[in-house]
């Protein structure tokens, strides 16, 4: 360990003064307000082009929950120049692939190919951003995927019913309280007028920040952008979430019966949003908790206690005050009260006892391994750009991650674990056998 600290050392600054820096990424914004930031890297002869839209579920209200994850799948249905599946195949006939995810708070469309069929994904892009098509036929085809997806996932996971009961729980106010894929019902309903109205408002170009990172030119990124993006006319900006929700002044359970072999258990503590000073320091105390096999949770709970066979944590990054979670599933010898009491007694020690200075540092190098892994590919360093420019406000502030990690003291530590994992900030959920 002594050896490998002072290489950490000199990887923040070869990460701040050498390989990436803030003046590596070219920024342009066109008349009609779309952001576009290009960091080009010739390392192999590919680029990728992420897009995305500041909007996910919490835009959403009861009547078009869901309509964030259906658009994207709609985005791949058909526009005015690029029919039904030609948006695919065009981009696969130049070598390219493609994906999308949508969460509470965006919706982000990539893709990656060849520098060379940069126009064509401009191409592409421009014209389901400009014309897409909202037909009835495929609209109604669509709900039965999304509909499938819905019922597929809870009948499946454990996890996807039980964070469902955790946020609408949790979440009595905001928009947090509903699952990104939406109420059935709302599934079912939604109108034309809706899917017009909601990609009108939130698929314009000024409510959209495009990455690209590869093999290619800033100048000709910006030509292609002139000629595809810029005539696309902005969009009045959208209405505000301003929603909050209320302090949470007691402990919430929920519970469900399921046909499991053993029970389930998922924890949730109200946190605050990425862009608040405790960030760094919450992340890093998630990781302490469940990150490997010597870290606190994994190391009490499955390893010498075997109450539980896998414990894990997250903590995300959100635009509004989110979730701290921790999940286990408990061992068949055991149950979910000795679990949850267990963990209980980790997270009380963290605060009356602190942690090491080592176990600290630990952590911190792992955060900065992950840091460098992700900024490796030119995939990763466009997420990660585009990730800090939406949840922190600039995507400069990635050049800052290693030196904010590297701030966070043990003090910090037994800190936000006393003022963010206690009992009352905390909504329990279960999933057990209805066979006892």
């Amino acid at each position: 360990m002594k050896r490998f600290l002072p290489a950490v050392v000199m990887a923040i600054s070869s990460f701040a003064f050498g390989q990436s820096k803030p003046a590596d990424v070219n920024t342009f914004t066109l008349a009609n307000g779309m952001k576009f930031l290009v960091m080009e890297d010739s390392s192999i002869p590919n680029a990728n082009m992420y897009l995305f839209y500041r909007v996910g579920s919490r835009n959403e209200y009861p009547g078009i929950t869901g309509l964030s994850h259906f658009f994207e799948h709609m985005m791949f249905n058909g526009s005015k120049k690029f029919g039904p599946k030609q948006f695919d195949n065009t981009m696969e006939f130049n070598g390219g692939a493609n994906n999308a995810y949508t969460t509470q708070n965006v919706t982000v469309y990539t893709d990656w190919f060849p520098a060379s069929a940069m126009e064509t994904m401009f191409d592409l892009e421009s014209d389901r951003i400009a014309n897409l098509t909202i037909d009835p036929k495929m609209v109604q085809s669509e709900r039965g995927v999304v509909s499938s997806e819905k019922s597929t996932g809870l009948e499946n996971s454990p996890w996807e019913q039980l964070s469902e009961l955790i946020y609408s729980t949790a979440f009595t106010e905001h928009s947090y309280h509903w699952p990104v894929i939406g109420y059935q019902t709302d599934i079912d309903n939604w109108t034309k007028e809706d899917l017009e109205r909601y990609f009108r408002t939130y698929y314009a170009p000024n409510n959209c920040v495009v990455v690209i990172c590869g093999n290619v030119k800033t100048a000709d990124v910006k030509k292609l952008a002139d000629k595809y993006m810029a005539s696309i006319p902005a969009q009045p900006a959208p209405p505000v979430v301003h929603l909050k929700e209320p302090e949470q002044l007691g402990e919430r359970r929920v519970e469900f019966k399921k046909d499991l072999p053993v029970p389930y258990l998922l924890m949730g503590y109200h946190t605050p949003a990425a862009r608040d000073s405790d960030y760094y320091a919450l992340s890093i105390l998630s990781d302490i908790l469940s990150s490997g096999n010597s870290s606190r949770l994994y190391s009490a709970l499955v390893d010498k206690k075997q109450l539980a066979t896998s414990i894990s944590s997250s903590f995300d990054e959100s635009f509004d005050p989110g979730l701290f979670m921790i999940y286990g599933v408990v061992a068949k010898t055991s149950n979910e009260t000795a679990v949850e009491k267990a963990i209980d007694e980790e997270i009380g020690k963290i605060i009356t006892q602190g942690v090491t200075d080592r176990e600290l540092q630990k952590v911190k190098n792992q955060k900065l391994v992950q840091l460098y892994k992700q900024l490796e590919t030119i995939n990763g360093k466009a997420n990660s750009l585009g990730t800090y420019e939406l949840f922190f406000g600039d995507y400069k502030k990635l050049f800052d991650a290693p030196a904010e990690f590297n701030k966070v003291t043990a003090a910090d530590i037994k800190r936000v674990a006393a003022k963010y994992l206690k009992q009352t900030n905390r909504t329990i959920g279960v999933a057990k056998s209805t066979v006892k």
